[in-house]
């Protein structure tokens, strides 16, 4: 009987049937399933743009050719412009399919076996989900009281195994932020590390650290479109390092991964400054209102400076959230997030749509007999 070479597979027994397996930190990965809620409601859950993407960027997609589909889209040009908008180099920037792809990127090109990407928590859920897919692992700090930024723990986390430090300025889902400072300490802390700074809601908030790509050299930044500009339904992010940083981004990232249309509509809607003035504008004036609402309800707020509110409803948030999705309002229950037992975070949009989720909550509250 011939004896089966150690580079043969071995053959299934007759009747088991044999499946791939995956990785093993693929089997330990952590899952998300963002939660479903439709379009004929007012969606207070997602943080998107509660209005529209700008007349522009419509314009755009109403003349928008079937025969632009036929061809493999081109970012350098897009990509270029873009950096400019930020005051940086073309080579500092590469255009991501959303924030999420550019979270991935990171993860696959600088996470090893035994590397650590540290975390202060509550955060983005994603960083964990992509960290937990490579053969490095998430090292989470709390934050503290009242949701603060917890810069000395963070820094007294730093370890040799660091490779990314997550930051998302503002934070979501507590809308807490981080000062230039402390940004720059921690970058200091660990040179040998990517200090990723998520700029999402950095419209809502107005301070940036853009001027520092290329200054400092493990300092990256990542910008959404999903947000403020309202389209994430194109799934469009950007990320921005030191030009010697992003020649390894490149070589990871697909060249393909950003469409057509979203390439055709994002320089649309970097050229409207007067439409992203108004709904930021629009924004930051409703979630003074929704604040204030709130305090009349007698419901506890955290400060923001994003485009959403984190409250806190108790014990009774799954009930609550259910009564607002009845009344049509979708809401976001934070609970399972550390820190965030009885949180729910709500979206800011407009004005006139910031006093319907107020009347919805108040009856809300009244049909499940909350109390403080």
């Amino acid at each position: 009987m011939r004896k089966r070479s150690a580079r043969e597979a071995p053959v299934a027994d007759a009747g088991v049937i044999s499946r791939p397996a995956p990785r093993r930190a693929v089997l330990r990965m952590k899952e998300y399933h963002p939660p479903l809620g439709g379009r004929d409601v007012l969606r207070l859950d997602f943080n998107e743009n509660t209005v529209a993407c700008s007349p522009k960027v419509r314009n755009v997609l109403a003349q928008f050719a079937a025969c632009d589909l036929t061809k493999y889209p081109e970012r350098q040009v897009v990509e270029a412009k873009a950096a400019l908008h930020l005051g940086l180099k073309p080579e500092q920037v590469v255009l991501t399919n959303g924030v999420d792809e550019a979270i991935h990127i990171l993860c696959e090109t600088y996470m090893d076996a035994g590397d650590e990407m540290l975390l202060p928590v509550p955060t983005y859920t994603m960083y964990e989900v992509y960290a937990s897919g490579t053969d490095g692992r998430a090292v989470t700090v709390q934050a503290g009281e009242d949701f603060a930024f917890p810069a000395e723990r963070l820094l007294a986390a730093i370890t040799p195994s660091t490779k990314i430090v997550a930051i998302a300025n503002p934070n979501s889902p507590t809308g807490a932020t981080v000062t230039r400072e402390e940004i720059l300490a921690i970058a200091a802390r660990a040179p040998g590390a990517v200090v990723l700074v998520d700029e999402a809601y950095f419209h809502f908030f107005g301070e940036t650290v853009a001027d520092l790509i290329g200054m400092v050299p493990n300092l990256m930044l990542a910008r959404t479109f999903s947000k403020a500009y309202g389209l994430a339904g194109l799934r469009l992010g950007l990320l921005a390092g030191a030009q010697e940083n992003m020649q390894w981004i490149r070589r990871v990232l697909s060249p393909y991964s950003v469409n057509s249309l979203a390439l055709a509509c994002l320089l649309p809607a970097l050229e409207d400054e007067t439409y992203l003035r108004w709904y930021v504008e629009e924004v930051c004036g409703a979630r003074q209102e929704f604040k204030d609402g709130l305090d009349a309800l007698g419901i506890r707020w955290w400060p923001t400076q994003a485009n959403f509110v984190l409250t806190h409803i108790g014990a009774k948030h799954r009930d609550f959230v259910a009564a607002m999705h009845r009344r049509g309002v979708l809401v976001r229950d934070r609970s399972a997030d550390p820190g965030c037992d009885g949180c729910v975070r709500v979206t800011v949009g407009t004005r006139e749509q910031m006093r319907q989720a107020v009347g919805s909550f108040r009856a809300s509250l009244e049909e499940i007999h909350w109390s403080k």
